[in-house]
C-alpha cells in the first residue's frame, strides 16, 4: 500500500522560498511518477510539477517554470519541490501524488495515491 506524506508548507512573503517534501513508502513499482499538485480556494486541482522515475523527465506548469524545481532523493524515498520567487497567486494547498507508470504528463486524474495537503500561503 503506497503512502505519501507531504510537508513543508507555511507562510512566506512574496519573493520568498519554501521547500516541500513528499515522503513515500510502499512504492514497489519499477516505473512510476511523482507529482506535485495544488488547489487554490474556489479552483480546481492543477498539476504543478511531475517527475518520472524511469528517465527523470520533468514537467512544469507554465506558471512555475523558472521558479520551481522538482527533485528526488531515491535513498530517502523522498521527492522535493523547491519553490523560489513565490507569488501571492502560488497560495494553495499543495499535494504530492504517485502514478504507477512513468512517462510524461501531469494530469491529476492519472495519479492514484495522494498525500494529505500542506498549505502554502504567500503574502503580498
Amino acid at each position: 500500500d503506497v503512502q505519501l506524506q507531504a510537508s513543508g508548507g507555511g507562510l512566506v512573503q512574496a519573493g520568498g522560498s519554501l521547500r516541500l517534501s513528499c515522503a513515500a513508502s510502499g512504492l514497489t513499482f519499477d516505473n512510476y511518477a511523482i507529482g506535485w499538485f495544488r488547489q487554490a480556494p474556489g479552483k480546481g486541482r492543477e498539476g504543478v510539477s511531475c517527475i518520472s522515475s524511469s528517465d527523470t523527465s520533468t514537467y512544469y506548469a507554465d506558471s512555475v517554470k523558472g521558479r520551481f524545481t522538482i527533485s528526488s532523493d531515491n535513498a530517502k524515498n523522498t521527492e522535493y519541490l523547491q519553490m523560489n520567487s513565490l507569488k501571492p497567486e502560488d497560495t494553495a494547498v499543495y499535494y504530492c501524488a504517485a502514478r504507477y507508470y512513468s512517462g510524461s504528463g501531469c494530469e491529476p486524474s492519472d495519479f492514484g495515491s495522494w498525500s494529505q495537503g500542506t498549505l502554502v500561503t504567500v503574502s503580498s
